[in-house]
């Protein structure tokens, strides 16, 4: 690769993660604002919703509880908690009930011990720990020289992509079953479902979009190495 291929790599792909994240959460705030301000047929909350999918799959233990913020919901399961927050919890849109029950649907997956859940549920903390030290270990072995110890940097790093690629599946499962529950426990009707999907999908490109960046992240790092490796 001569060096001018690698000045454009090396500041395309930043911004080209910069801007396929940027589409990603710009089509979630759309899709989001949009359902969140139609009311369901059913004038169920996404707390009533919640509750109501969790018993049918004998979920009792498992508790629905507020949290603040804003798109702050997500399933514990080491706690076995699904958080929702107030506009989720409280709320009677499309938007509400849609995400009640995709982070059911994640109970759900737990209950049922979904492996790629469990896959995920492993790597947390190899994860953690890898992207804490990941990238300082790429920039202590280019200062130093010792491009053996970057590229151990760049393995680390690849941790969190095998994460996030491991999160896909996890995620669009979750809202499937989501949307299966809605339909058979007649919440929303067949035009409000479409709307519903609309929305997950949404939120599912920003995952896509997560492990995009990553990878342009990751692949940035790669050319530093592999131009000091040339220039030896």
């Amino acid at each position: 690769m001569n060096e001018m291929s690698y000045s454009i790599l090396y500041y395309a792909l930043p911004i080209l993660g910069l801007i396929i994240t940027g589409i990603a959460q710009a089509g979630i705030s759309i899709n989001y604002g949009k359902y969140k301000k139609v009311d369901a047929i059913s004038r169920k909350s996404g707390r009533e919703v919640a509750r109501q999918i969790l018993d049918k799959h004998n979920l009792r233990n498992v508790d629905v509880v507020e949290v603040s913020g804003n798109l702050t919901d997500h399933y514990d399961p080491t706690k076995k908690v699904v958080r929702l927050s107030t506009d989720i919890f409280e709320g009677t849109s499309i938007a509400s009930v849609s995400v009640a029950a995709h982070e059911c649907g994640h109970a759900i997956q737990d209950k049922e011990s979904y492996a790629p859940m469990r896959v995920r549920s492993k790597l947390v903390p190899v994860v953690n720990f890898s992207t804490k030290i990941g990238y300082v270990v790429i920039m202590i072995g280019l200062a130093a020289g010792a491009l053996k110890i970057a590229t151990i940097g760049l393995i680390l790093l690849l941790s969190m992509l095998v994460f996030q690629l491991v999160t896909l599946p996890v995620e669009f499962d979750a809202s499937r079953r989501g949307k299966k529950e809605l339909d058979e426990l007649h919440i929303l009707d067949s035009t409000e479902q479409n709307g519903a999907a609309k929305m997950l999908r949404a939120a599912a490109f920003t995952y896509v979009a997560s492990v995009l960046s990553t990878l342009f992240q990751i692949l940035r790092m790669a050319l530093m190495v592999s131009s000091r490796r040339s220039n030896r």
